[in-house]
This record gives structure tokens, sequence and C-alpha cells, in this order.
């Protein structure tokens, strides 16, 4: 048992996000209740679909504005190659005792309380005010590659390496878990979070929450694109809010039925979250680099990424350029893409672009999606010795493990998946995935005795019509076969959540 800097024992939050079942999905709306709000007073997130508060004025019938989007090309300058990333760190000082104190007012202001509003007077009558009709110009960049400066050193192409085929035949079936109940421990992340990463790290909006063990007791959980000051309710924010394209943090809470403590992140100035990998940020060319999931190989610490090209107009749709192996040999604090060990998008038809990969065994096994959310699930491995040498992974085809077959790789599952994440369970001696359906809107699990399968049926998890605009779903290495602890983002309130599956043991 450690201390905690915020109490997660609040009549507030723990009324408001316990025991809330995701399965079976709910017919409608839950009934409105307060915001939670953390032990320092300051509003969180609820990202349950609840009905509208009925004390809150009326919504107006029309919106007060109507933007058209105006498609305006515009020529956009590249230097290539690109410029060596800033890895300027500074170390955290220790967190104030009192977790409502701002460990750093000269970079940001304590919040005030919002005063209470007066009652507002709604008109009753008749009319009715149309929107304004605006034009809204939509800036669509057209990279033109130019001469730039020194870029990151050149690396040493390994030697290329040719493993025979190998048979992979299927694990025995197993039975599908059967979930007992699921709920929302807490927000992990944002305004109102028990962490405070607002104040903390000026981590506003972020997602994902990607974990591993990067060393007994201790986990590395990384987050996607994020936003500082400036972020506002609604998604992702604008390129000001002091976007960052990823963010690390670290934590030693094993009690996460209250929640999960974050002791750290790290840092390029005080009280400001790096980011580790960069990222161009221009459109059409690379608009932010991901992680997809993390693992560790001794003392070398490795991120799965994709680069993405744009996000499409289409929801759950985008373009990357490829999918790739960044490593640190410092804890963690600053990393290294490596520059062979990427899975090309050609015509957008890679195989393995969106990445779980996990150690087990001789093996890292990497399982792996199209860009986008309507790809399916496939499945290579390579030895540990050789995880950043491309030429030395075996994908699945067909009950063998063949070298060169990326884009044959047989599906694992029918069906398509999205932000997939694995861990082998030791206790029970089976596998876990948890990924998105979008077919069925959902976060479901499955499970397998072998990472080829054969895998069980889908158990949803998490129904989108609890938690509406939900995605991800990324286990804690530290749950079990009866608790599974995982991460679930919330598009509108763009931060991430911690759940609790409490499942039957397996037979």
């Amino acid at each position: 048992m450690r201390a905690r800097p915020v109490s997660h024992g609040t009549a507030a939050v723990g009324v408001l996000l316990s025991a809330i079942l995701a399965v079976p999905a709910q017919a409608g709306p839950l009934p409105w209740v307060p915001p939670p709000v953390n032990i320092c007073g300051e509003t969180g997130f609820d990202p349950v679909n609840r009905l509208p508060d009925p004390a809150a004025p009326p919504a107006p019938i029309l919106p007060p504005n109507i933007d058209i989007p105006v498609w305006v090309p515009q020529l956009t300058p590249v230097p290539i190659p690109d410029p060596p990333h800033d890895n300027t760190r500074v170390a955290q000082a220790p967190l104030p005792s009192d977790p409502c104190r701002n460990p750093c007012p000269q970079v940001r202001d304590t919040p005030e309380p919002e005063p209470e509003s007066a009652d507002e007077t709604t008109s009753t009558g008749s009319a009715i005010a149309l929107p304004r009709i605006r034009i809204k110009p939509e800036i669509e960049p057209i990279p033109i590659p130019v001469p730039g400066g020194e870029g990151e050193p050149a690396q040493e192409a390994p030697a290329p390496v040719v493993r025979p085929i190998e048979r992979g035949p299927l694990g025995a079936p197993v039975a599908p878990a059967k979930v007992e109940s699921v709920r929302l421990v807490e927000q992990v992340t944002g305004p109102g979070s028990a962490n405070r990463t607002d104040m903390r790290w000026q981590v506003d909006g972020t997602d994902l929450g990607l974990f591993w063990e990067t060393e007994p007791g201790k986990v590395a959980m990384v987050f996607g694109d994020t936003f500082g000051e400036g972020w506002a309710y609604g998604g992702a924010g604008a390129d000001t809010a002091d976007w960052r394209s990823n963010v690390l943090a670290y934590s030693s809470d094993k009690d996460l039925g209250d929640g999960i403590t974050i002791d750290s992140m790290v840092q390029d100035s005080a009280c400001h979250a790096a980011e580790l990998l960069g990222s161009r940020k221009i459109k059409n060319w690379e608009t932010t680099t991901i992680p997809t999931s993390g693992f560790a190989l001794g003392k070398r610490q490795f991120l799965s990424y994709m680069s993405v090209n744009h996000w499409s107009k289409i929801p759950g749709m985008w373009l990357t350029n490829y999918g790739g192996l960044a490593y640190s040999d410092d804890g963690g604090q600053t990393w290294t893409k490596d520059q062979h060990a990427r899975w090309e998008n050609m015509f957008g038809l890679g195989r393995f672009q969106v990445a779980a990969m996990v150690p087990h065994g001789d093996y890292v096994y990497m399982f792996g999606t199209p860009n986008g959310r309507i790809g399916m699930i496939g499945l290579a491995r390579v030895r540990k010795d050789d995880v950043l040498n491309k030429t030395a992974y075996q994908y699945w085809v067909d009950g063998n493990w063949a070298p060169a077959a990326e884009n044959s790789a047989t599906p694992l599952v029918h069906g398509t998946a999205s932000e997939l994440s694995v861990r082998f369970d030791e206790q029970s001696g089976q596998w876990q995935m948890v990924y998105l359906d979008s077919a069925a809107s959902q976060i479901v699990l499955r499970t397998a005795s072998e990472p080829q399968g054969a895998w069980t049926s889908t158990v949803p998890l998490v129904s989108t019509e609890m938690y509406p605009k939900a995605y991800g779903g990324f286990i804690h290495p530290w749950s079990t076969a009866q608790d599974l602890y995982f991460t679930m983002s919330a598009w509108d309130s763009y931060n991430v959540y911690l759940m609790h599956a409490r499942l039957h043991p397996p037979r």
C-alpha cells in the first residue's frame, strides 16, 4: 500500500465513476448527475452517455453559426532531412505533499473557482434566430521538399537475415472469458483528474495511455497527441495549444482498484511533459507520430509507433507513411527512431502500420493492423536479439512462420480491429487481446492459448452506446486472469480513463 497524492474515495468520484456496467449496452442515456470533482474541487469529465442537465437553459434549436468549409491548397516547403529532435530534459522536482498545491506557479496560475452563475432567462417567443453562414477556409498543404539543414546521423543497416519457414500450428481452443462486470475506476488525465496532469505537466487533453513494465515494480504509460493550456473540450486541440505528439509517464501504483497514480513524467522544462518522438506536424507529409505499444528487453525500452501522413475527414480513418520502432537506453528519457526497422505503407496497403508488440519466450510477437479502424489483424514474430532487423521477421501465413511475407499474413480472426493491446497472462497461461471493434461499436476481449490462436469469439467490455466515441482499450501489465485493467479514451473529453473488468477465472 502506498500514499496517494490525491484521494480517490470522495463521494462525488466514488458514486459517479464506479460500478458502471458496460455490458450489456444500455438502451438509452443514463440520468444526468453532476460532473465529478476531485479532492481539490476541480471539475472533471464524465464520459458516460447521460441526459442533459435539467436545470440548464434549453439548447438553441439552431446553432448560432454554420460554417461552410472551403478547401484552399497551399504550397508548403518542407526542409529535408528531418531536423534533429530536441532532447532537452529536466528532472522532475518532488511533487508537493499537499496535492492541491500548484507545483509550478511560475508556469501556470492556479485556476480560480468558477462563480455560481445567475439564472438565465430564455425567450419563450416564437421567433427563432437564424444562424450566420460563414465561409471557413481550410488550408490543404501541398508539401514541396526543399534542401534543409543537417539531420540525424545515418544508421548502419543490419545484415540481412532470412529465417526458414517453420510450422506454426494453432493452439488448443480455450473457452471465451466470462465478464462479471466492467466499471469506470477514474479519470486518469486532464483537468479534474486525481493526477492533475494539467497543473503538474501541462497535459490538459490527451489520449491512448499505452502501458508496459519498464522494470520490476514500475510501468511506463505513453500517450498520443497531447495539448496543454488553451485546449478546450471537444476533441484534439488546436496546433497552438502546446501540441506534443506523444508524452510519457511513470507509475509504481499496484493498487489499481482506486485508480492509478502517476509518479512522474519525462519533462523538457519544469512542469512540462516532453515530446518523445518528434514529428514534422505538416499535413500530407507527417502530421504526427503516435505510439502504438511499448516493451522492454533488458534495460533497453522500445516503442512501436506510426507516422501519420494525415487524418481523414471520414471518422476513424487515417493514412500512415510507415509503422516503425524506436528505442531508449536511458530509461525512456530520450528516444532514437530506428531508420531501418520500418514497415512502409506502399499505396496505403501496409498490413503492419499499427502494431502491438509483446515479448514472450525467445521471441517478440508483433500483432498488426493497417492504418485506420477497418483492417484485419496480422501476426509476425522475431527473435529478441533481432527486433530491430526487419529482415529477420517471420509472418504467420496459413499455419507457417514465413519470412518476407508481410502483406500475405493470414488474418488471426474474422472482422476488423483497431488499436490492439495484447498481453500474456502467466497465471492462466493464456493470451489476452483487447481492441476496438468499430463494426460492433464495442471494445472487446479475446483470449487464446497461442499468439496465432485459435482466438475465441469476442467478449464485449465497453459499448460506445454507454461511452460515446470511446476508443482504445490498452491493458495494464499488472492485470490478472480475474482482474483486467485497461485504459479507455473518450473523444469529446479527449482524456484517458482507467477501466476494470472483473472476469470469471478460466477453466
